[in-house]
């Protein structure tokens, strides 16, 4: 199924299904994936091949200035963001200044935008850096991923490149004491002939014990919504995300977000 790529350091704003009126920073190459997963659900498609493309990041100082720039543009529109989101073609916490480009975000949105929030996506595979946890500490929306509570449907869900452990990962993700949101993708389907579904009881429930050891300030969950780069994948009815957030209520006191 046909995927894409943003090709703008700074993109949108768009209407995000879970933090409104978005305002995107793309740290990562405009023409090509980079990403420590490569998701069979990713609407950026498959990680080219290592060695494949010349890796270029924005530089720090190029994505203060576009988005400065952008900042002045949306507020003399009278069209200040709710949110400014790190996203892109990948994960941003790969980018070598990736703690010195939250500050700088963080400085220019007190200037520009003081009511908008700051909020990174990331697979929580960074989190073993020092550097990357001190930032995240530091913005609004700390929203990290845990698929799953079991290793092998991260496996298969996320496909990590390279090592993964989901217990280092749980270690990792329990730093932020309550200051992180987690952001779960639940899909059923089928991959290379095995079937896939994380909405499963055993899965739920294996889920839901992470949560109650990692303690998250709130839980995001919610299901397939573009292409995907594995055909065979199916969306979540929003009943069935619905049952989902309802356990994990009854059963943690969390606030869970829905997204159908």
């Amino acid at each position: 199924m046909s995927t894409f790529l943003f090709d703008q350091t700074i993109f949108g704003p768009v209407v995000s299904r879970r933090l409104g009126i978005s305002l995107g920073i793309n740290l990562l190459p405009n023409d090509s994936k980079l990403c420590s997963f490569d998701c069979i659900y990713c609407e950026c498609g498959w990680n080219p091949a290592k060695g494949s493309v010349k890796v270029k990041f924005p530089k720090q100082a190029e994505v203060k200035s576009l988005l400065r720039a952008k900042l002045i543009e949306m507020v003399c529109e009278h069209k200040a963001p709710d949110v400014i989101t790190f996203a892109g073609n990948g994960e941003p916490t790969m980018h070598p200044d990736f703690a010195a480009i939250i500050d700088d975000t963080l400085a220019l949105r007190n200037e520009l935008c003081p009511a908008a929030r700051i909020a990174v996506l990331s697979n929580s595979t960074m989190l073993h850096k020092a550097k990357v946890v001190e930032a995240l500490k530091k913005v609004d929306d700390n929203i990290l991923k845990l698929d799953s509570g079991i290793a092998q449907t991260i496996r298969i869900l996320d496909q990590p490149v390279g090592r993964f452990n989901l217990e280092n990962c749980v270690a990792n993700l329990k730093q932020f004491e309550g200051q992180q949101i987690i952001q779960t993708m639940f899909l059923r389907g089928l991959f290379k002939g095995v079937e896939i579904d994380n909405t499963t009881d055993i899965e739920v429930a294996a889920w839901i014990a992470l949560l109650k050891e990692i303690r998250p300030k709130s839980v995001m969950i919610y299901t397939l919504d573009r292409d995907t780069p594995a055909s065979e994948l199916q969306k979540v009815s929003l009943d069935d995300l619905n049952k989902i957030a309802l356990k994990v209520r009854n059963s943690t006191g969390l606030e869970v977000q829905v997204s159908g």
